[in-house]
């Protein structure tokens, strides 16, 4: 099952559990009522603003640095005396009358944690004459935190709430682990055209360089420079986004290397339009093009060839494109190519195409058009707004 299938189950039970939630609520906050009146989409409003602010703050996992900062707003949804969020047989997060609470609401999440169920405590030491409910909260089928909500006194109203927001924590947690499981993966495709860039690319330049030492001092030099430039900018370590402008800079240091291999066989245009310069694009998602087209597209023929290099501004989008006319592929093999485990060929290909697909959705992938004998044409789709991803300069 893929990441975004997952996270559209989640995001499906959530959406369940929150309308559960905002029913019990809103009868609580409006009994008496014959219909949904003004009180009642109030407490809606409120419960669903009070749910929103605590989301971000349980993304990092209940253990985390930030849970804390939740327990404000579940006792806003609630509308408890106290809440307490207990993980292990340690207090993460607390809010309203907790004094005294922490010891009571330790034993209560151990003994919910014995039974795997939600229950009801009359009157825990320290607790005056508040009662508590604990329900647990299950994250991969395995009990990861007890809520306690404190009130008096505890109502049926309130038990059904307190078992329905445990597992919408339980939700936010585990997309947390989605979200976090995602960045993993996308480092690790970073470091697999990382080291794609490597064997191939870096020995065949330092031969080309050397090949300029004793014959022309100054334009190895020169390669040198351009070289240092390219592996800084491969290597770099900050963040999944940069700017089409340095992506090209990049790839200008990366054909200068190369035409010191291919010489007067290796022509290269190109076709930029000043305004998408500044488009924010996926790190490493152009350069590996051409590095296709180069490698597999001009350098198995003798003769060499011509890569076009383009982008131009499509309204919303900023439609990129990577041109040779060299050997080509049969269409129905590179659709294998793209669809199956990587055996090490066009991995530069698949790997950019992934790339894309996860972050703008299944149709944000490349689009290619290639024969054999008739080169390869190779077009990407940027969104041009892109609130959460930012250029990593």
């Amino acid at each position: 099952m893929t990441d975004a299938v997952v996270l559209a189950a989640l995001l499906g039970g959530v959406g369940g559990i929150v309308l559960t939630l905002l029913l019990i609520l809103a009868r609580r906050f409006a009994r008496g009522a014959s219909g949904l009146g003004s009180e009642a989409e109030e407490a809606t409003y409120r419960a669903l603003h009070q749910a929103s602010l605590a989301a971000p703050h349980l993304r990092g996992g209940l253990a985390g640095a930030d849970a804390g900062r939740s327990a404000k707003h579940l006792r806003a949804v609630l509308g408890s005396r106290a809440v307490v969020l207990v993980v292990g047989d340690v207090v993460v997060a607390r809010d309203g009358q907790t004094d005294g609470l922490d010891a009571a609401a330790r034993r209560i999440a151990a003994q919910v944690r014995g039974t795997g169920r939600r229950r009801v405590f009359p009157r825990p030491d320290g607790g005056d004459d508040l009662e508590a409910v604990g329900a647990p909260i299950r994250v991969d089928d395995e009990i990861a935190g007890v809520l306690v909500a404190f009130a008096a006194p505890v109502r049926a109203a309130l038990v059904r709430a307190t078992g329905e927001l445990a597992d919408w924590c339980a939700a936010q947690a585990t997309i947390g682990e989605l979200d976090a499981s995602r960045t993993a993966l996308a480092e690790a495709e970073l470091r697999s055209l990382r080291a794609q860039i490597s064997p191939h690319f870096i020995y065949n330049a330092l031969t080309a360089i050397a090949s300029f030492i004793s014959t022309d001092p100054p334009r190895a030099r020169e390669l040198v420079l351009e070289f240092a430039d390219f592996t800084r900018y491969s290597f770099r370590r900050q963040g999944e986004f940069t700017t089409l402008a340095e992506e090209l800079r990049s790839i200008h240091s990366y054909l200068e290397l190369e035409r010191a291999r291919f010489g007067d066989r290796l022509t290269v245009t190109l076709r930029i339009s000043p305004e998408t310069l500044a488009t924010v694009i996926p790190f490493l998602s152009v350069q590996p093009l051409v590095e296709n087209a180069v490698r597999h597209g001009l350098e198995p023929g003798e003769r060499g060839g011509t890569i076009l290099i383009a982008s131009m501004d499509a309204a919303t989008h900023t439609e990129i494109t990577v041109e040779d006319d060299g050997v080509g592929i049969d269409p129905e093999e590179l659709h294998a190519l793209l669809t199956r485990v990587s055996d090490g060929a066009h991995v530069g290909l698949q790997n950019v195409d992934t790339r894309l697909r996860q972050l703008y959705g299944p149709d944000g992938g490349l689009v290619v058009e290639t024969n054999v004998g008739a080169g390869t044409l190779v077009r990407m789709r940027i969104p041009k707004s892109q609130p959460h991803h930012d250029s990593d300069r």
